[in-house]
């Protein structure tokens, strides 16, 4: 490809590349048709990856240029912590594009970060709304402007997800109200955790009233239907990649992962722990946030928020468009998981093509192992050095723990 831009494409087409493998009428083409309804709405109100295990592994900085996938755009905010030169991001969702574009408009013109807080923070308050009209609303291009204005498909003003409560909905947001419903026909009160002194009483918690639902045949019936994990944003594809870190064992994998979210950290320093076992934050201010949500980095997020752009385009498209080494770093996500190997190397060719000296390449997987070796084109692989090392130690500490492994690629010219 030369880099130039490519003719649009509608926002339901691009997800069907991105999921769609099989013939339409089949069982596994059925499944795939079904996750892209679904996906066709607010999937992540919360981002489910850990952005300070991103800015470590860029080295993100002054100066640096990175493209990202944004999902719910928590990871963007907060790479503004590292002072970067310029955030491009992507996402095929365009519900995720509308509160990327809420998020800096809320950033620029909230007054205060109690304000701020309100609405990304608590995620739920009466004022919320007003202040979206009264200081938000006019600073918005059109169609975010008519997004936010619009009603959901129960005819209720989509706005008002602010006064309801951001992150109890949303596809993931409904999966974990699920999963708290679930868990209480066991006689499990999930919230139990947030009440605990100490990582100690976590795994204790954990053991005594968690772990032995794994091994009931109803958790292990649901757990081996793929649709089960729709609300995670889990494809078919992807499903069986996740399913391979247990020898095809799902039940088996969802314990570990949810023991190491459950156990790995204190509750005191683990906000995602506290987005699946309590429905959001901890109450104030003074708990585990994201860092863009913390008093000490508002004037800074602020200040900085503008150097975002986002775009309803696929990470491919966009590259496609962009010149030769534009970017120092590459934020992928798991989007990889999805892909065929012809997507994987249209992808790549593009990420080596707009790389500038230097870059590096961060994502996630479902499994353990890269999935690069074997798939990837050998003339564009060997171009990178796969960190094996940096890897490992970024995969422990990543604490939303839902991931086999976090990768990092240097590029080497």
């Amino acid at each position: 490809m030369d880099g130039s831009r490519p003719d649009p494409i509608a926002p339901e087409e691009r997800l069907a590349q991105a999921v769609h493998r099989a013939e339409p009428l089949s069982k596994e083409g059925l499944l795939e048709r079904a996750f892209t309804f679904l996906f066709g709405g607010l999937v992540y109100p919360q981002i489910w990856e850990d952005p300070e295990v991103d800015i470590a592994a860029l080295a993100l900085g002054p100066g640096k240029r990175i493209v990202a996938i944004a999902s719910g755009g928590c990871n963007l905010m907060t790479y503004l912590t590292a002072d970067p030169e310029a955030i491009e991001a992507v996402d095929l969702n365009p519900n995720h594009v509308a509160l990327v574009r809420l998020k800096i408009a809320a950033a620029r013109h909230l007054p205060t970060h109690a304000a701020f807080f309100r609405m990304f923070g608590l995620g739920a308050h009466p004022e919320n709304p007003a202040a979206y009209r009264l200081r938000l609303r006019d600073h918005l291009d059109p169609e975010t402007r008519a997004y936010w204005d619009g009603r959901d498909g129960l005819l209720r003003r989509r706005i008002d997800l602010f006064r309801r409560g951001l992150y109890r909905e949303g596809l993931l947001g409904r999966f974990i109200a699920t999963g708290h419903q679930l868990a209480r026909v066991f006689g499990v009160r999930l919230a139990d955790f947030t009440e605990t002194p100490d990582a100690a009483a976590q795994k204790a918690l954990f053991d005594e009233k968690l772990a032995p639902l794994f091994d009931s045949r109803l958790i292990r019936r649901l757990t081996a239907m793929k649709a089960s994990l729709f609300g995670l944003g889990i494809p078919p594809a992807q499903y069986e990649s996740l399913a391979n870190a247990g020898g095809g064992d799902m039940a088996r994998v969802l314990k570990d992962r949810l023991e190491r979210l459950a156990c790995g950290w204190p509750m005191a320093e683990n906000y995602f722990a506290w987005q699946a076992f309590a429905r959001g934050y901890a109450p104030g201010d003074g708990g585990p946030l994201p860092l863009y949500l913390q008093r000490r980095h508002w004037e800074a997020v602020r200040a900085r928020a503008e150097r975002i752009s986002i775009a309803n385009v696929s990470m491919t498209e966009k590259l496609a468009a962009d010149p030769e080494g534009r970017h120092d770093g590459y934020l992928l996500l798991d989007a990889q998981d999805w892909m065929t190997d012809a997507q994987l190397n249209d992808l790549w060719r593009q990420i080596t093509r707009t790389a500038a000296p230097g870059a590096r390449v961060v994502f996630r997987t479902a499994d353990e192992p890269s999935l690069l070796p074997g798939r990837l084109d050998d003339a564009i692989l060997s171009r990178w050095r796969y960190d094996a090392e940096a890897s490992a130690r970024f995969t422990a500490a990543d604490r939303s723990a839902i991931y086999g492994g976090v990768h990092l690629y240097h590029f080497e010219g």
